[in-house]
């Protein structure tokens, strides 16, 4: 797909410039103080970019989910952050359009930075208003999209701006771009996925495709326990989608047909109640009790998951093994991490629970790349088209 990027702007002297970010940060609901910065710092070299140009950065990002103007969702706190970071003065403007925030647009200055507040306390925004889209596009006169996350929906600042005025990617979201695409047309082989979470049925175009394209397919987590059951396996009270029970088996045939393995546990952590202090053992898949519910997968899969994985050139990798959050069941999860890290296979992560999972082991940096996106990630890889992707197609 050949989209913009930022050299495609032109000579950005003295103009502004207006930057769809994703500043949709963690955020301590007391002190306000930002958790988790990844994503601020994933948008700096973009930011830091169009100042050396002597353009006027605009920045805007939705936070959280308000059903309307709710100050606990003010981008106030991330913007005093953002300052810190970057060492300079960041204004703020409470409002998304309007004379204040036209007049403050108007009155930057080449490397100024102006924030403005959270897109989505403006109803258009997540309805494509083209309304708001055209008093966005008349603050700056160029757009550049740097909210990866953001790119599978069709709002206002992400799909509809770029209707106005000459837009590009940003560079973290031209490496996603990158990254993932290299992933989903043409990896090194052999290529393999690892693919948790809980549902089947969330990720049943992915497993389509990866049944049809990868080298190889390792699943984990609660989906694990549809396909064992699809074997005939009895879980006890474990999780268990019957409804996908049949999809299951569907794509084991395939896999079976383009001969590839899908690697399931081995053996799984359970216990009697689903909470993070109950008592637990490792056993294999037929030996689970009426009574028990798998909660992780265990020890001996996390080494046939470093078998698999020997020869693999490329893995793809989307979802926790077990209920990570609770750290009686993160093992697995944690293992897998260390085990990428220490590949030397390109690894791509993507899913937002993949991502907090490299990031509690401390491997993110060792990894060839952690998605921001996480829907955004999983429906790019999905084939499907990206509203905020298309809008900066050449």
């Amino acid at each position: 797909m050949a989209y913009r990027v930022l050299e495609d702007l032109g000579s950005l002297q003295g103009k502004r410039v207006l930057v769809r970010v994703d500043f949709n940060v963690p955020m301590d609901p007391e002190s306000k103080k930002i958790t988790d910065d990844t994503r601020i710092r994933g948008a700096l070299p973009t930011i830091e970019w169009l100042r050396d140009q002597g353009a006027a950065v605009i920045l805007m990002s939705h936070l959280g989910r308000p059903k309307s103007r709710e100050e606990k969702f003010s981008l106030a706190p991330v913007a005093r952050h953002l300052e810190q970071l970057l060492g300079v003065p960041v204004a703020f403007v409470p409002d998304l359009v309007g004379p204040e925030v036209q007049d403050r647009a108007r009155a930057l200055k080449p490397g100024q930075i102006l924030m403005l507040e959270n897109v989505r306390f403006h109803p258009g925004e997540t309805k494509n208003d083209p309304e708001l889209a055209r008093n966005l596009a008349e603050l700056a006169d160029a757009y550049v999209d740097d909210a990866f996350g953001s790119a599978h929906r069709a709002h206002a600042s992400v799909a509809g701006v770029p209707a106005f005025i000459p837009s590009a990617a940003g560079r973290l979201m031209a490496r996603e771009l990158t990254m993932l695409g290299e992933v989903l047309s043409h990896p090194e082989r052999p290529y393999w996925a690892i693919i948790g979470g809980s549902k089947v049925s969330d990720k049943v175009a992915l497993l389509d495709r990866l049944v049809a394209e990868a080298d190889g397919l390792i699943i984990g987590g609660g989906m694990a326990n549809t396909f064992l059951k699809a074997q005939g396996f009895d879980l006890g009270a474990s999780k268990v989608e019957d409804e996908a029970v049949v999809k299951a088996k569907q794509l084991l045939e395939q896999a079976g047909k383009r001969a590839i393995t899908i690697g399931l546990p081995v053996d799984v952590v359970v216990a009697k109640a689903f909470k993070a202090d109950a008592a637990h053992r490792v056993t294999r898949p037929d030996a689970i009790l009426p009574d028990e519910m798998a909660l992780d997968v265990g020890p001996k899969t996390v080494e046939a998951i470093r078998g698999w994985l020997a020869s693999a050139k490329t893995v793809f990798w989307n979802g926790p093994m077990g209920v990570f959050e609770w750290e009686a069941f993160a093992a697995s999860t944690m293992a897998v991490a260390d085990l990428l890290a220490k590949s030397h296979a390109q690894v791509v992560v993507g899913g937002g629970d993949s991502v907090a999972a490299v990031s509690k082991a401390g491997v993110a940096q060792h990894l060839t790349h952690v998605s921001t996106g996480g829907g955004a990630a999983l429906e790019f890889l999905e084939g499907k088209e990206l509203p905020g992707v298309q809008a900066l197609t050449k």
